[in-house]
């Protein structure tokens, strides 16, 4: 992330698309020890990775490069990895199967912070080894900026006209995104509240929220007009 933050703050800012995942790809394998790029082309898991959504001002584009998410005007954009919705629904399928949560749901003693610390892990766990089987389909299959050649044809280039817009630009962590910061993290709190082992229907995810944390996943939000 900062080696990327890096690059866009020095970046030309006529760039284009092309140009930019050109520039941060370079930016990310200059960090590389030379020896480990053969291990790193067989095991992108291994690979410093990153997912971008970037405004263009002066071409009036969003380039949204891995698993980010947008609002333009009040029309939602995502660019979710591929299987990212299988494998949230297998982990909530683990989940719902298992003995301990069919016991809480019968006799909730224990808050569902303690069902979570119970079972989330063992789910988690569970999906981790499809998650890296995937992982092989990166820049081949859905995009991010990792040091190598950035799968194009998984960009998603969103052209804006010259009215008035109002945009949002976020991470994946928020799981329901609005207009603004402040409704955006309720809604997150909301999430928390009432479902913490994102396990649906309104909402899945691959993790949970670890009990004391705030979210289950990084965060980033930049809201403005143009």
């Amino acid at each position: 992330m900062l080696t990327v933050s890096a690059f866009i703050k020095k970046m030309p800012k006529d760039i284009s698309c092309h140009q930019f995942c050109k520039g941060a790809t370079e930016a990310i394998r200059r960090r590389y020890v030379k020896s480990l790029l053969p291990h790193l082309a067989e095991h992108p898991e291994d690979r410093l990775t990153a997912s971008v959504v970037v405004f263009s001002r002066l071409r009036r584009e969003i380039w949204m490069i891995g698993d980010c998410q947008c609002l333009v005007g009040d029309q939602f954009f995502d660019n979710p990895k591929p299987y990212e919705a299988e494998l949230a629904q297998h982990r909530a399928d683990i989940i719902v199967a298992s003995s301990e949560y069919q016991q809480w749901l019968v006799h909730p003693s224990d808050s569902v912070s303690v069902c979570c610390q119970k079972i989330s892990d063992a789910a988690r766990e569970a999906i981790i080894p499809r998650m890296l089987e995937t992982m092989q389909h990166q820049n081949n299959g859905y995009s991010v900026v990792d040091g190598f050649p950035v799968d194009k044809r998984h960009i998603r280039l969103i052209p804006l006209d010259f009215q008035s817009w109002h945009i949002v630009l976020a991470s994946d962590g928020y799981p329901f995104l609005c207009p603004t910061l402040a409704e955006s993290e309720a809604r997150l709190t909301e999430q928390r509240e009432k479902d913490p082992l994102n396990i649906g229907p309104a909402f899945m995810a691959t993790k949970a929220f670890i009990p004391g944390n705030n979210s289950f996943d990084d965060r980033a939000y930049i809201s403005f007009s143009v």
